[in-house]
C-alpha cells in the first residue's frame, strides 16, 4: 500500500538573466529621474501653494477648489478643455479616417510611385513645428498670404476669410493644419496593419466574388482594429497635449480671444506668467495634475472597453 501523494509543487518563477537587468538598468534609471519623479513631484506640488518667500504650505485640495470654482481659472480651464476636446474630434474624425483611406490607397500593388507618395506624405511629421506654423502663418496672412491668391485662380476668392484672426474659424484652423502635418503618422501604422491582413484572405474572398470595397470592410478592417484602437488613442494623448504649433502661430493666450486656448498654453502662462501676472508654480502643478488624470482616464477607457474586446475578437 503506497503513500498519499505528494503535493506538487508551484513551478518556480524563472528568473531574469543578469546581463538583461544590466542592460535595462540605465534606461529605467533615466526615465525614473526624467520622467516617473517629475510627474509623482509635480503631483504633489498641486497640494501646496506658495508665498511671497517662496515657503511652500500644505492646502490639500485648495488648489484644485480655486482651479475649479473661482471664476478667474475656472473660465480659463474650461475653456481650455473644451477647445481641446474640440481639436481633438477634429483629428478623429478629418486625420484618422484620411490616414486610413490614404493607407487603403497606398497599399494597392496597381499604384505606380507608392513610395514617393509614401514618403511625400510623411515628410510633414518629420518638420518642426515651429517652421509648420510659421510657414501657415505666411500662407494665411491676409495682407501678404497667398491663400487668397491661390483661391481666386480657380475661383473661390469670395471663400477667402482671415481664418486665423476669427474667433469661431481660427481653432478649426489650427487644427486642420495640424491634421496636414501629422496624418502621416497614423497612414504610417494603418498600412503597416493593412500589408499584415494575409494574401490568403483576400484571394479567397476574391474567388467567392468579392470586390474591393467588401473585401476592406468585411475582411481587413476587422483585422486591423487593434491598429484602428492605437491609432485613436494616440491621437487622444497627443492632442492633449499639443502646445507648440498653437503657441507659434497665436501666442500664450490663444488669440483670439482665449479662442484658441488649449490645456498646454494654461499650463504654461499659469507657470511662467504673462503681461503683468507673476507665475504660481503651485497653481500650474494643479493644472499639469487635471490635464495627467484626463490623460489617464481616455487611457483606462482604452484598455477597459476598446483593447480587451479588440483581443476577445481575436481570439
Amino acid at each position: 500500500m503506497t503513500g498519499a501523494p505528494e503535493p506538487m509543487s508551484p513551478p518556480a518563477r524563472p528568473k531574469i538573466p543578469a546581463h538583461i537587468v544590466i542592460f535595462l538598468a540605465p534606461a529605467f534609471l533615466l526615465y525614473t529621474i526624467f520622467m516617473v519623479w517629475p510627474l509623482f513631484d509635480s503631483i504633489r506640488l498641486g497640494f501646496y501653494t506658495q508665498d511671497r518667500a517662496g515657503q511652500l504650505e500644505f492646502v490639500g485640495l485648495g488648489n484644485y477648489e480655486r482651479l475649479f470654482f473661482e471664476p478667474a481659472w475656472s473660465d480659463r480651464l474650461w475653456g481650455a478643455l473644451y477647445n481641446n476636446v474640440i481639436f481633438f474630434i477634429v483629428h478623429l474624425l478629418v486625420q484618422n479616417p484620411v490616414a486610413l483611406l490614404l493607407a487603403a490607397l497606398l497599399c494597392r500593388p496597381v499604384l505606380r510611385l507608392r513610395g514617393f507618395y509614401r514618403t511625400a506624405i510623411f515628410v510633414p511629421v518629420l518638420l518642426s513645428q515651429v517652421i509648420v506654423g510659421f510657414i501657415w502663418q505666411l500662407i494665411l496672412n491676409p495682407l501678404w498670404g497667398v491663400s487668397q491668391t491661390v483661391l481666386g485662380l480657380i475661383g473661390l476668392e469670395g471663400l477667402f476669410r482671415p481664418w486665423l484672426g476669427l474667433e469661431g474659424s481660427a481653432l478649426v484652423t489650427l487644427s486642420l493644419i495640424s491634421v496636414w502635418q501629422w496624418v502621416g503618422l497614423p497612414m504610417i501604422l494603418f498600412l503597416a496593419a493593412l500589408l499584415a491582413v494575409p494574401e490568403d484572405l483576400v484571394d479567397a474572398a476574391r474567388i467567392d466574388g468579392a470586390g474591393d470595397w467588401r473585401i476592406f470592410w468585411s475582411i481587413k478592417f476587422p483585422l486591423i482594429l487593434p491598429t484602428v484602437g492605437l491609432v485613436t488613442i494616440l491621437t487622444y494623448i497627443g492632442n492633449f497635449n499639443a502646445f507648440d504649433l498653437v503657441y507659434v502661430m497665436q501666442g500664450i493666450v490663444g488669440d483670439p480671444n482665449f479662442s484658441t486656448d488649449l490645456l498646454g498654453l494654461l499650463f504654461y502662462r499659469t507657470y511662467f506668467g504673462f503681461i503683468m501676472q507673476l507665475g504660481n508654480p503651485t497653481m500650474a502643478a494643479a493644472v499639469a495634475s487635471v490635464t495627467f488624470l484626463i490623460i489617464l482616464a481616455g487611457l483606462v477607457v482604452y484598455q477597459v472597453f476598446w483593447q480587451g474586446r479588440t483581443t476577445y475578437h481575436e481570439l
